[in-house]
C-alpha cells in the first residue's frame, strides 16, 4: 500500500512537471507549503533615491546601487563607499521617472571591464550608454561613454529603465509607452515604435553600436523594429530572469485600475503581446468588450485598493532560506506591500507577504542569491529574509 501510494504519487508529480513544461509554466516549487514568514535587515544606508541594485558577478561581493540623480554607489563588505562608482548627473534629466534608471554587467566582466547603463538625458530621451572601469576598480571612467541607443520620449513619465542581460546574453531592455496616459500614439501596439516593448540587442557582439540576434522575432517582418523582443506594454519598469530556469518575469505599471506580473516561460521564442494598451491586467481597457485574439493575459494582478505601482521582483534562488525557494517577490511602490508568487500545484499562487512601509523602487540580489530591496524614499537597502520558526518541542 505504502510503495505503491509513493509511486501513484511520483507518477502525478513528473506528469504535472511534463505538463507544465508544455503549457509553458515554471517550475513546481514542490507540494503546497506554507508561505514564509519574512522580515528585513538593513545593509545600507545614505542612499539618495535608488533606482536599481546589481552586482557585478566577479567574485568581488560588491553591491552597485543607482542613485537616480546620476550616481552609482558601491556597498562593500557592508559599507557604502563614499565615492561614487559613477557621476554622470550633469548628463541625466531627473527626477519623477526620470534619472539614472539601472546598471547591467555583462557575462566576463572582470576581464572585460565595462558595463552598460540606462539614463534619462537633458532631452528627456532614453539612452543606452556603455562606460568603462577606470584603473581602479571601484572607480569608472565618466569619459568613457559609449553611446549606443538613444529612444525619444515624447512625455516624462513611463520610461521603463531596466537593462539586463538574459541567461543567452544579450541585453534586455524595457521600455516604457512613451508616457501621457492612456497611450495616446499607440505605441504599445504599434510594430514601428520601440516604445511599450521589451528590446532584446546585441551589445557583446563586433557590431556597432549593436546587432540584432538573428532569432529574434521580427527580425524579417515588415513593419516591425527588429530589436522588438515582446510588446504591447504600458511601463516595464522593472523585470528579471529566474537564474535557475530562465524563465523572464515582466512586471508592468497600470494605469487607473489593475497593476500585472507577466511570465515569458525559457523556452519562448519571443513575439508575445501582452495587450496594452488594449487590455490592462486581465481586462478590457476603457471598454467593456476588447480583441483579446493573440494576447498574453498576466499570471497576476492587484487592483488599486492594494497600491498604484508595482515593482517588479526577482526568484529567490538562495541557500540560506530554503521557505523562499521559488518564490517571485514584488512589492507596489505607493503601499509598501510584498508579495510572493509561485506556481505549485499546477496554478499559480500570490499571497501578501509584508506590509514594509517602504516606497519601494527596485529589487536586487548579491552573488549568494540572497534578494534585497531599496527603499526609495529614505534610501535603504535591505535584505529579506525569512523569520526561522522554532521547531515545537515533541
Amino acid at each position: 500500500m505504502v510503495r505503491g501510494g509513493m509511486s501513484t504519487v511520483c507518477f502525478l508529480c513528473l506528469f504535472l512537471l511534463c505538463w507544465s513544461a508544455a503549457k509553458g509554466f515554471p517550475e513546481e516549487v514542490g507540494p503546497p507549503r506554507e508561505w514564509p514568514k519574512i522580515s528585513f535587515a538593513l545593509k545600507a544606508g545614505g542612499v539618495l533615491a535608488p533606482t536599481h541594485i546589481a552586482t557585478a558577478g566577479d567574485g568581488s561581493g560588491r553591491m552597485f546601487v543607482t542613485e537616480q540623480r546620476g550616481r552609482i554607489r558601491i556597498i562593500k563588505d557592508n559599507t557604502l563607499l563614499n565615492t561614487p562608482f559613477l557621476d554622470i548627473s550633469g548628463k541625466v534629466s531627473c527626477c519623477g521617472e526620470r534619472g539614472l534608471l539601472s546598471v547591467a554587467f555583462p557575462p566576463g566582466y572582470s576581464a572585460k571591464k565595462y558595463f552598460y547603463v540606462n539614463y534619462t538625458d537633458r532631452s528627456g530621451d532614453t539612452v543606452i550608454a556603455r562606460y568603462r572601469v577606470s584603473s581602479h576598480p571601484d572607480v569608472a571612467d565618466p569619459a568613457s561613454e559609449k553611446i549606443l541607443l538613444t529612444i525619444g520620449q515624447p512625455y516624462a513619465n513611463h520610461n521603463g529603465g531596466l537593462v539586463a542581460f538574459g541567461p543567452d546574453g544579450y541585453l534586455y531592455t524595457g521600455m516604457g509607452d512613451g508616457g501621457s496616459a492612456g497611450d495616446p500614439h499607440n505605441n504599445g501596439q504599434n510594430p514601428g515604435s520601440l516604445l511599450g516593448k521589451m528590446l532584446r540587442i546585441d551589445v557583446e557582439s563586433a557590431t556597432l553600436p549593436y546587432g540584432i540576434p538573428s532569432n529574434n522575432p521580427h527580425i524579417n517582418t515588415k513593419g516591425y523594429r527588429p530589436e522588438i523582443w515582446a510588446m504591447g506594454m504600458r511601463n516595464p519598469w522593472r523585470f528579471s530572469f529566474d537564474k535557475k530556469t530562465g524563465d523572464l518575469y515582466i512586471a508592468d505599471v497600470g494605469q487607473e485600475l489593475y497593476e500585472e506580473v507577466n511570465f515569458q516561460p525559457a523556452g519562448s521564442n519571443g513575439g508575445e503581446n501582452y495587450g496594452w494598451n488594449i487590455m490592462e491586467g486581465m481586462h478590457c481597457f476603457r471598454e467593456k468588450k476588447c480583441d483579446t485574439a493573440g494576447r498574453v493575459t498576466p499570471v497576476a494582478e492587484y487592483d488599486h485598493t492594494e497600491g498604484c505601482s508595482i515593482t517588479g521582483g526577482m526568484v529567490y534562488r538562495g541557500m540560506e532560506f530554503p521557505g523562499m525557494q521559488g518564490v517571485y517577490l514584488f512589492a507596489d511602490y505607493c503601499s509598501g506591500r510584498l508579495w510572493g508568487l509561485r506556481f505549485a500545484g499546477g496554478k499559480w499562487q500570490k499571497a501578501a507577504l509584508a506590509d514594509t512601509g517602504y516606497a519601494v523602487s527596485t529589487f536586487g540580489e548579491d552573488e549568494a542569491g540572497n534578494i534585497y530591496l531599496a527603499d526609495h524614499r529614505e534610501g535603504n537597502i535591505y535584505r529579506i529574509e525569512e523569520i526561522r520558526q522554532a521547531s515545537p518541542n515533541r
